[in-house]
């Protein structure tokens, strides 16, 4: 398989992967190099760019909300400097707004986190407008869902109150959901 893969990444194998998450970014470089790529890694939007502008890489992995702005200023970076560069959008919460605003700027595919090395693969490599397989074990909507539900909170500092008020659902409700363990 690996050779097979080699021949498909092509001569430039350059991959550039933006993160804020340290331990993501690191554990799917390491998972990227295995596959064949040659990772460099950036933790934040200004990094992500300077990278872009300097040394545009044929490949690009980048999250869309980074502690210091949007990925998709990354995306813009690499379009203009390599406009063949292969581009996949991961994001934590999937929205279409900003799937189509991702996909308008020229990224390939939009991935949900967590996505796995496979899943990255599988998008960086696809071809034409075929989309990629679907993942060996998605999450279930209920896993979905509380992953979602975890995010809101947290980005509203584990206020229920106000966590309650911006998903539109009853505070008491959210509580219950809240104390229960993550659905598989």
């Amino acid at each position: 398989m690996s050779g097979d893969l080699h021949a498909e990444l092509g001569p430039d194998r350059t991959l550039l992967l933006v993160d804020d998450d340290e331990l993501f970014v690191k554990r799917l470089a390491r998972a990227m190099e295995k596959r064949g790529f040659q990772p460099e890694t950036a933790e934040s939007v200004a990094v992500g760019r300077q990278i872009a502008q300097t040394r545009p890489p044929a490949y690009a992995v980048v999250d869309l909300r980074l502690e210091d702005g949007n990925g998709l200023d990354v995306v813009e970076t690499l379009r203009e400097k390599r406009p063949d560069c292969r581009i996949v959008v991961l994001t934590g919460y999937g929205a279409i707004a900003t799937a189509v605003a991702a996909v308008k700027i020229g990224a390939l595919d939009y991935l949900s986190k967590p996505a796995d090395a496979d899943d990255v693969t599988n998008a960086l490599l696809a071809k034409g407008e075929a989309l990629p397989p679907p993942p060996e074990n998605p999450m279930s909507a209920d896993r979905v869902r509380w992953e979602h539900i975890q995010r809101v909170y947290e980005m509203c500092d584990r206020n229920v109150s106000e966590t309650a008020r911006r998903l539109n659902m009853h505070r008491r409700t959210l509580q219950r959901i809240l104390a229960k363990r993550s659905p598989r």
